[in-house]
């Protein structure tokens, strides 16, 4: 009812740890992707469902401006802020919409966040070959993870290429948000 929930946590203690959200079909990519993260490359990963992300950023509004005209009562928190608060680990969103969707909520996760989404010109296929096109498939749902954890210095950038490699990623395919 609040605009996301978690739907999988991991098993996996003492590892590099991401959070994967997925929205409507990309959800079962998400699923996937920490199958992958956690057999593969030993990176713990939770997976959120987001069911609104407007909902998640009309409650994030609110709260501010709550708190800008209460000035002197105790800050409420927004809802998407309390469930990334405990950790830096990377947050990835991802979906079938463009990026700007995800990206409502961004300034409001204090981890690094970054979004996959459909943004740039499509074209008829398979659910499959779209979502490869477009880059929001669990393969690359894995590389930006790891990709996250290497910024931070928890990974190699080794990995990343190994995994750009080892799941069948073609680094110099045409990028789909270049007109």
């Amino acid at each position: 009812l609040k605009g996301i929930y978690r739907i999988a946590r991991s098993e996996s203690t003492n590892c590099p740890r991401v959070r994967l959200i997925g929205s409507g079909s990309i959800l079962r990519e998400a699923l996937r992707a920490k199958t992958i993260l956690e057999e593969k490359y030993q990176v713990a990963a939770e997976v959120f469902s987001a069911t609104s992300y407007l909902q998640l950023r009309r409650d994030a509004l609110s709260v501010e401006r709550h708190n800008r005209l209460h000035p002197e009562d105790v800050p409420q928190q927004a809802y998407i802020s309390s469930v990334f608060d405990e950790s830096d680990a990377p947050v990835i969103a991802s979906s079938d919409y463009v990026k700007a969707v995800p990206d409502q909520i961004a300034r409001w996760v204090k981890a690094p966040y970054v979004t996959l989404g459909t943004d740039g010109f499509g074209m008829s296929d398979t659910r499959e070959v779209l979502r490869r096109h477009f880059e929001i498939d669990a393969e690359f749902i894995v590389v930006t993870a790891l990709h996250e954890l290497a910024k931070l210095g928890t990974l190699p950038l080794s990995v990343v290429s190994s995994a750009i490699s080892t799941l069948g990623i073609d680094p110099e395919k045409w990028d789909a948000t270049i007109l």
